[in-house]
């Protein structure tokens, strides 16, 4: 584009029609970038759409590349789990309406990327597994009636109001204690007599489910195979076990029963432990064959989302996902009708306690709101494709979960008093979820101040969403350019924002 005030002439050579004909015709190619934006603050806006901005000297400059492509995006959602699902049907069936709206229709946060459990997990109100007779290795009595009163309703109505649909990943806690070195749901290691029994188990869970009506778009081998202290429901693999495991066992079982669609993910625990499981699961195309991707979780720090491990994952396999399927504020008692809490220095997590002295540094004091919005943001721009968080509701306690492992949620709720509190963490979620749509495509984003982030992407409908998080204590001025072209906004302190491009 010309700019249409930098053109160098002579004006006693140019009669006054003439001249406004010169500057119609050298402007006539200007358009100005139309935006939607999106904030949400400290101040208190809530995903609120911002007409109005403000200006000074020293504007931030984002610059739009859509030419410069990277990864397709998967979605961004939530997790079903038992706690959730039961805590919705204490409910009025108003509230339950509201919240699962709020997830998953038009005009709430269009989840479209979800995750669930394989029998019981932490979130769950006691352990139980589908395979409750021992060495049934025909899983003849294989069984998912512990789901049917809360988890899979709540799935089946949240299927009806998405428009769009959603994908759903489903994971393990532990094999069927029976199939373990311990004999326990917690701990233990899978016993190689029952590799194919669990392979098996996986392929009921499949077709158990969509005889529900539920489809199941992937798997997970395990949640957490590190273990997790031995607290709740695990099953230790290490990297070579759990390739093995796909290689030989689950991966030709999916394939021989007719699931070879779904999508099986290695690993799904923290990133620092990304490069040792990604060399082994992609060493080399026999080992890599059955894996679509590879899950990972980010409770390893409250600050860093280790871009290194997510660039090496990336290039060991530049073909495969790359999907944050767990994240959340875990060893806090929710704050309930606080919404400065969730923008002030004052969670801690495990870490906080129980990390070891050399990990310490990594778990300091956090605002919730810069933890998920700085984490999103970074893991987009080092090619993650997907982001699931937790537990979708709990209650004022942080529960239900049998082991007492209390977290935060989005949705809050008072079960006894049929109330819903939706804090900014929902929000934050659905600045995502709801303008990056699946199968949009990250684009290069640059930002000119480096106590801001931002990152873009291209949607299927042409429509350009960029992401904007302020965590400073002051508004800043934004110049946007995109296509040779410029516009003008401002983003409140201590705010994240959604700007949308209409194609």
């Amino acid at each position: 584009m010309k700019d249409c005030f930098n053109i160098k002439f002579d004006l006693k050579f140019l009669t006054i029609p003439l001249l406004i004909t010169f500057f119609m015709a050298s402007c006539s190619d200007t358009k100005e970038i139309e935006i939607e934006v999106y904030e949400t603050s400290e101040a208190g806006n809530s995903l609120t759409k911002i007409t109005q901005f403000s200006e000074n000297e020293n504007a931030v400059i984002i610059n739009i590349n859509p030419e410069e492509t990277f990864q397709t995006i998967t979605g961004f959602g939530g997790s079903f789990t038992e706690a959730s699902a039961y805590l919705l049907n204490k409910l009025s069936k108003e509230n339950r309406k509201k919240i699962l709206d709020a997830y998953f229709s038009e005009d709430g946060a269009k989840y479209s990327l979800t995750r669930t459990h394989i029998a019981s997990c932490d979130f769950s109100l006691s352990n139980y597994t589908y395979a409750k007779v021992e060495n049934d290795l025909l899983m003849e009595h294989f069984t998912i009636e512990d789901d049917k009163d809360d988890l899979i309703p709540m799935i089946l109505e949240s299927k009806a109001i998405s428009k769009d649909g959603f994908k759903i990943i489903s994971s393990p806690w532990s094999c069927p204690p029976w199939m373990k070195d311990n004999k326990n749901y917690v701990g233990g290691k899978l016993l190689p007599e029952f590799n194919d029994a669990f392979a098996l188990y996986f392929s009921k869970y499949l077709h158990a489910y969509k005889k529900e009506g539920i489809d199941i778009w992937g798997v997970t081998v395990i949640n957490e195979p590190h273990g997790n202290g031995n607290n709740w429901e695990s099953t230790h693999f290490s990297p070579e076990e759990m390739t093995l495991f796909v290689q030989n066992h689950l991966g030709p079982k999916l394939e021989k029963d007719g699931w070879k669609d779904v999508k099986i993910f290695g690993y799904d625990q923290n990133r620092a432990g990304l490069p040792e499981w990604v060399d082994a699961m992609y060493k080399n195309e026999e080992t890599s064959k059955y894996f679509a991707g590879t899950a990972i979780h980010w409770y390893e720090s409250t600050y860093d989302y280790f871009p290194d491990a997510l660039q090496y994952a990336h290039k060991k396999a530049p073909n495969k996902y790359l999907i944050e399927t767990e994240g959340c504020v875990d060893s806090e008692i929710p704050h309930w009708q606080d919404d400065a809490w969730y923008w002030k220095k004052e969670a801690t997590d495990w870490g906080w306690d129980w990390a070891s002295e050399q990990d310490k540094h990594l778990h300091p004091k956090y605002a919730p709101v810069n933890r998920y919005a700085t984490d999103i943001i970074g893991c987009l721009n080092n090619w993650v494709d997907g982001w699931i968080d937790w537990n979708m509701v709990l209650d004022r306690q942080g529960g239900p979960n049998w082991f007492k492992n209390w977290c935060v949620a989005p949705v809050i709720v008072d079960p006894e008093k049929d109330e819903v509190y939706f804090t900014p963490l929902y929000y934050v979620m659905a600045h995502f979820s709801k303008f990056m749509r699946p199968g949009a495509v990250k684009i290069g984003c640059t930002i000119s101040n480096d106590e801001l982030m931002t990152t873009a992407v291209k949607n299927p409908d042409g429509s350009i969403a960029i992401a904007i998080f302020n965590p400073t204590d002051k508004e800043q001025t934004i110049e946007l350019r995109f296509n040779n072209q410029k516009k003008n906004s401002s983003i409140s302190a201590k705010a994240l924002q959604t700007v949308v491009i209409k194609p």
